[in-house]
């Protein structure tokens, strides 16, 4: 009895839907065909002009999503070309970004020519677009473009790479990236600071890698004067020889300074190419070692020295004194 009352309920209710199918249909294709003809109606009803093309909703949206297709087709040709093939050739890493990047750079400005030219927008008259991007340039975004400008300056000339070890104004650390309106320098505590292109056009920039990989850091180190000068200089060859990341070629060398106040002062220079990014960590290394050595054979570590003389005193504190 259930089954056949469940049978019932089901064909009733495809009887019903049938009908309203049958009956919904007819002006439902009616309702879509005006809701459609009013929606093209709104996207073609022209917005402003540019010169004397007509700009609507619709050049608007094709437009948008044509300059999204173009970035993201301009994005993936420059990944393709640094990480897929160019890694395949002798340029440096800074090198193969340089290229991608101009060249993702000509692919979208050629797309972006074609693809408007396609669209039926007259490219001769965004001369007054232009125009109005000028006035815009002169009230305030003269620091976007300036640092715009700078970052294709450094991409052609290349005074500053990815993976360089530079230093500009208090900033220290790798370059990682190198964007349309600033570089990213990454610090040895891992921190990204981002600096704005036109920085490396307008200050004094030092690139530690620029030649080579080959860094000499330079280790200042005070004896007493009872030393001998000779053994000095042997024991800071030995342990500058014995660390793993000194380059045996250029050799290491110590170089008398001076005769200090207190001590006999020498400088150890060692070359390095592992400890690039982290000299602090070398001299760090030595220093440790240097003391150890310097306790064995009785080298003394000075402090400061002064001669003090007394023209007058209290007499209470010359008793005491003398007390």
């Amino acid at each position: 009895m259930s089954k056949m009352r469940k049978l019932s309920v089901g064909l009733v209710v495809s009887l019903l839907v049938a009908l309203a199918v049958l009956v919904i249909i007819p002006h439902l294709g009616v309702v879509v065909a005006d809701g459609w003809a009013r929606i093209q109606h709104y996207l073609e009803v022209p917005l402003f002009d540019i010169g004397k093309q007509p700009l609507t909703t619709l050049t608007l949206v094709k437009i948008l999503i044509f300059v999204a297709v173009l970035g993201f087709v301009s994005g993936s040709f420059k990944s393709f070309l640094e990480k897929r093939l160019l890694v395949h050739t002798s340029l440096e890493e800074g090198q193969r970004y340089a290229l991608a990047r101009i060249t993702s750079y000509v692919v979208f400005v050629l797309g972006a020519v074609i693809g408007l030219e396609s669209t039926g927008l007259d490219l001769s008259s965004l001369v007054v677009l232009g125009g109005a991007l000028g006035l815009g340039v002169g009230l305030g975004l003269q620091t976007v473009v300036s640092n715009f400008v700078a970052g294709l300056i450094l991409l052609l000339e290349q005074p500053v790479r990815v993976g360089d070890r530079i230093e500009v104004g208090d900033t220290y650390g790798d370059v990682v990236a190198l964007k349309g309106r600033s570089t990213w320098i990454r610090t040895n505590d891992n921190v990204v600071i981002i600096v704005p292109n036109s920085n490396f056009i307008e200050q004094s920039v030092t690139n530690w890698t620029a030649n080579d990989r080959q860094v000499r850091v330079n280790i200042p180190v005070g004896v007493a004067y009872n030393c001998s000068p000779a053994e000095v200089r042997d024991v800071m060859l030995r342990v500058a020889v014995g660390h793993p990341d000194v380059l045996s070629f250029p050799a290491p060398d110590v170089v008398f300074e001076e005769f200090g106040d207190s001590s006999l002062n020498f400088s150890l220079r060692v070359w390095t190419t592992s400890r690039v990014h982290m000299p602090k960590v070398l001299r760090s290394d030595i220093y440790f070692a240097l003391f150890a050595e310097f306790g064995k054979l009785g080298i003394e570590i000075p402090f400061p020295q002064r001669d003090l003389h007394l023209r007058s005193i209290d007499p209470e504190a010359a008793r005491a004194l003398r007390g």
